[in-house]
């Protein structure tokens, strides 16, 4: 007899006439033997709840005591577990050997001081939930549709308000476009300017990666105290140039005003464009606030934020602030709809924005992180490092001592800590004029709060054993 056990909560496939072999004394047997089979083949995995005795019954036509007594004699075999008003569940079995580990993200260190990303334990669940609540009550019909390849207005609207007010963007909602985050934006950028596009010499390589990837090259220039070298720029073809103004990464300094002026001039000067990436710049500690080089020329800076680092980058999240002339070019560049980012995620950061709680959230970060950079700094003080980035954002770099850095990483990644290299941000072509310094990129953003006395402490622990 065949049957799906399909009349109570749980479905269970048995094929009872495969298991009655020569010798079996009946329906009790068979079942037996069904339900030890599909035990070691993996069908039912330990934890894995059985129907009702009754219920299987009912569906494979057996007396119901038949079923029962078939429980019973796998709970003793070992293969079941049995519990009064728990019900009956696999559990592990001397053939199946221990139960299987939890499984964690591959390659997720044990103190994780990787630069990239905030606090995501401390995302704003409650808030969050009432801005999505509020946002799908009142979203209209046609958001459920494909929509405008520049994103949701109401999105739009309330970032033009939140970028002038707060990083002094000067801007329209018609020239806002929203984007899966920064890397995404520089994409559509990269599809719209083509090439060659000037970088950091130091600076995120995924950025490099994808701008190649969409069939342009980068062109180092280099990055002192001051910030990026602009009068490197004259030297190069550029079309446009990549910069962190606001916060470098890794040097983790800003760009210099009388930089912020020149490389407005060049852009000016050559037809060229600033792709001002505003990397972390909303976390300020010991400083003003720095704001945008957007505000000093619209026409020819494009402002490119998003929420991976205030919330988190797994919302993939972005917009881009662009020049009158290049907002048709981006739409057509995005493929004339809003493939990328869901209209009920945009609708619910309209209101997180304008509801306050993006602020709110802002300012309870900003002084949980300088809590962190103090510590991890103090901590840091009897060792021979230089210390950057001490001002604003989620990392500090430290340089060492020559010679070191790759022993530290390979001790930091037997001690289970997640750090970048300095080296791996640097530009493949960055000339002899660039230095090439020893360094590391220490994150005091990424681990949740309870987690990271300790990494700093392991971190702490790795460089003592070389650097005093």
């Amino acid at each position: 007899m065949t049957s799906w056990a399909n009349t109570g909560a749980r479905d269970l496939h048995l094929d009872l006439r495969t298991t009655i072999a020569p010798g079996t004394r009946g329906a009790r047997e068979a079942l037996v033997n069904a339900l030890r089979d599909t035990i070691r083949s993996g069908r039912l995995t330990p934890g894995a709840m059985l129907p009702p005795s009754r219920t299987l019954a009912a569906d494979l036509g057996l007396a119901r005591n038949t079923v029962a007594e078939a429980y019973a004699d796998l709970v003793a075999e070992g293969w079941l577990a049995s519990r009064q008003g728990a019900g009956t569940w696999v559990v592990n079995s001397p053939a199946a050997g221990p139960p299987p580990r939890p499984r964690g993200i591959p390659g997720t260190p044990t103190h994780n001081l990787m630069p990239g990303s905030g606090d995501v334990a401390q995302f704003p669940r409650s808030a969050w939930l009432a801005s999505t609540r509020r946002a799908l009550t009142g979203a209209p019909t046609e958001a459920l549709r494909m929509g405008d390849p520049a994103g949701r207005i109401e999105l739009r609207e309330a970032l033009t308000e939140y970028l002038g007010r707060v990083r002094g963007v000067r801007t329209t909602p018609d020239e806002i476009v929203v984007c899966a985050g920064t890397r995404h934006g520089v994409e559509i950028l990269t599809r719209v300017l083509g090439g060659p596009i000037a970088v950091e010499a130091y600076g995120l390589f995924l950025f490099r990666d994808a701008i190649a990837a969409n069939g342009a090259t980068t062109v180092p220039i280099n990055v002192d105290d001051d910030g990026a070298v602009i009068g490197e720029l004259d030297a190069t073809d550029a079309t446009a140039v990549l910069l962190t103004p606001a916060h470098h990464f890794p040097h983790g300094v800003p760009l210099h005003p009388s930089r912020r002026t020149e490389v407005v001039d060049w852009a000016h000067r050559t037809g060229g464009y600033l792709l001002e990436d505003d990397y972390d710049g909303e976390f300020r500690y010991d400083r003003q606030p720095v704001g945008s080089v957007q505000g000093l020329d619209p026409d020819r800076v494009v402002y490119l934020g998003s929420a991976s680092k205030s919330l988190s980058p797994v919302l993939r999240l972005g917009w881009m602030v662009l020049p009158a002339e290049l907002v048709d070019r981006a739409h057509d560049a995005l493929g004339g709809q809003q493939f990328y980012v869901n209209a009920l995620l945009q609708l619910t950061m309209a209101d997180f924005i304008t509801s306050g709680a993006y602020d709110k959230h802002i300012r309870r970060m900003r002084m949980a992180y300088r809590r962190r950079r103090d510590l991890l700094a103090a901590a840091l003080e009897p060792f021979d490092v230089g210390i950057r980035g001490l001002s604003a954002g989620l990392h500090l770099q430290l340089t060492l001592p020559p010679g070191t850095e790759a022993e530290v990483m390979r001790r930091a990644g037997e001690a289970g800590i997640g750090l970048s290299g300095l080296r791996v941000l640097r530009h493949p072509d960055a000339g002899p004029d660039v230095p090439d310094a020893d360094g590391i990129v220490v994150s005091f953003g990424t681990p949740a709060e309870h987690a990271f006395p300790a990494a700093v402490d392991a971190l702490c622990r790795v460089l003592g054993g070389l650097i005093r």
